[in-house]
């Protein structure tokens, strides 16, 4: 199959050096859910004459989008306004996530979650996972059933939640054993252990994670980091032998490459620079930070650093599932923070794409649009009449057009989902698994 389109990827291996590149009439040649052949099209259609060809004239083919940072449970809790982090978690998101330990629920949760990041061009994700043991199970089976490439893990912590959620780090070695055995490297998923952050997780339950990281070194890691200063402050005093809040992940073992830690708004020096030594990577999550008042991201500093960072949408903190628009919340918080980082669309493509699958270890199989990734695209052709689809057919250049799409691209404007060269979503119709 040959997918006929205006075709734009970003190219480099950091943010500094990202470029656009991009193909007015460009192909993508598909071939066994890979990327087979790409450039202009009369060049591809040539090489493959008996090929089908789609014609996506209007908008833009771009690869598909990842999220290193989105909460499953967290759905149903996006918009509730005027508090900080701690109180949010207490009032709002705590007793939501409650309610996944009924099972019925848990699985419509696990369905729409995946429905929603499809329908936004979210073609891979490192997901946070729910505090039960079977409402995780029903995520992992869910996206099972439809192939999508998850990441993803129990959610634990034995302290300072909610009793309802709380576990022992005894029954959290058990549980994620169990799950790890029953789910990673099948069909696509791999496991992410997730303690949900230092505040609720005691020096034994950290442990175990370690000791689970050191029994299977090809886990991932995910958790928090210095995303409010009431949280750092009462990190602090459960932790009083620790150098800073980052240590107290570092001294069980949990920092490395396949390691991310969401927001990191309040770093130290000795933190970044140890985030980046190790290869450990950042959730940049702007829209949540802003929601929340949690403070805007140093980002000049993690570039100074060397610590690498991806975006994430923090949905339910994040307001939206759409990376796009988390891109222009990151671009838009640059622009005011002092010292901020002026974001180019090369740079801001180069986030959600490129950025995201080095963060996720899949430099070489998605994030790009060259022979031999996976076809995961994202087709952005807005309706007729909007103001996105005005300033696109008037554009000049694949820089201003993928800069209005980052402006003004939300759902709607998503017309087609691939992953895996397979359509999961046309506009208006998710495929059935």
């Amino acid at each position: 199959m040959i997918l006929r389109a205006r075709l734009v990827q970003a190219t480099g291996s950091s943010l500094d050096e990202a470029r656009l590149e991009s193909w007015n009439d460009g192909a993508v040649y598909i071939k066994r859910g890979k990327i087979a052949d790409l450039g202009p099209f009369t060049d591809v259609r040539t090489r493959h004459p008996s090929a089908t060809v789609e014609e996506l004239r209007s908008g833009l083919l771009l690869p598909g989008l990842i999220d290193v940072h989105v909460h499953y449970p967290q759905t149903s809790v996006i918009g509730a306004l005027g508090l900080d982090l701690l109180d949010w978690l207490e009032q709002v998101t705590l007793p939501s996530e409650t309610r996944l330990a009924e099972v019925a629920y848990a699985v419509g949760e696990a369905r729409r979650f995946l429905n929603l990041l499809i329908r936004n061009g979210t073609t891979r994700a490192l997901v946070f996972g729910s505090h039960y043991a079977p409402a995780q199970a029903a995520l992992f089976t869910e996206a099972e059933t439809r192939n999508y490439p998850l990441i993803s893990g129990l959610a634990t912590g034995d302290r300072n939640l909610r009793p309802e959620l709380h576990t022992t780090p005894e029954r959290a070695y058990v549980e994620n054993l169990s799950l790890i055995e029953r789910f990673h490297g099948k069909n696509d998923i791999r496991y992410a252990l997730a303690p949900r952050f230092s505040l609720a997780a005691s020096d034994a339950l950290l442990e175990i994670n370690g000791s689970l990281m050191k029994e299977f070194p090809e886990l991932f890691f995910q958790t928090h980091l210095n995303e409010n200063r009431r949280e750092i402050a009462a990190v602090a005093h459960l932790f009083p032998d620790t150098r800073d809040y980052l240590d107290t992940y570092e001294r069980h073992g949990l920092l490395g490459s396949r390691s991310v830690f969401a927001h990191n708004v309040h770093p130290r020096p000795r933190e970044l620079a140890r985030l980046a030594e190790t290869g450990s990577r950042v959730a940049h999550c702007p829209s949540s930070n802003a929601f929340l008042g949690s403070g805007l991201f140093p980002m000049r500093a993690h570039l100074a650093a060397g610590a690498r960072f991806a975006l994430g949408s923090d949905v339910g903190a994040g307001t939206r599932f759409s990376l796009l628009g988390e891109a222009m919340d990151a671009y838009k918080t640059q622009r005011v923070r002092e010292g901020g980082v002026n974001l180019s669309a090369a740079a801001l493509l180069w986030l959600v794409t490129r950025a995201g699958a080095a963060a996720l270890n899949l430099e070489d199989v998605a994030g790009g649009l060259e022979v031999g990734r996976s076809a995961d695209l994202v087709w952005i052709d807005p309706l007729p009449g909007t103001v996105l689809d005005a300033v696109l057919s008037r554009s000049e250049g694949a820089e201003h057009s993928l800069g209005a799409v980052f402006s003004l691209a939300r759902e709607d404007a998503v017309a087609s989902v691939w992953i895996h060269g397979r359509r999961l979503y046309e506009r208006g119709k998710l495929q059935a698994p």
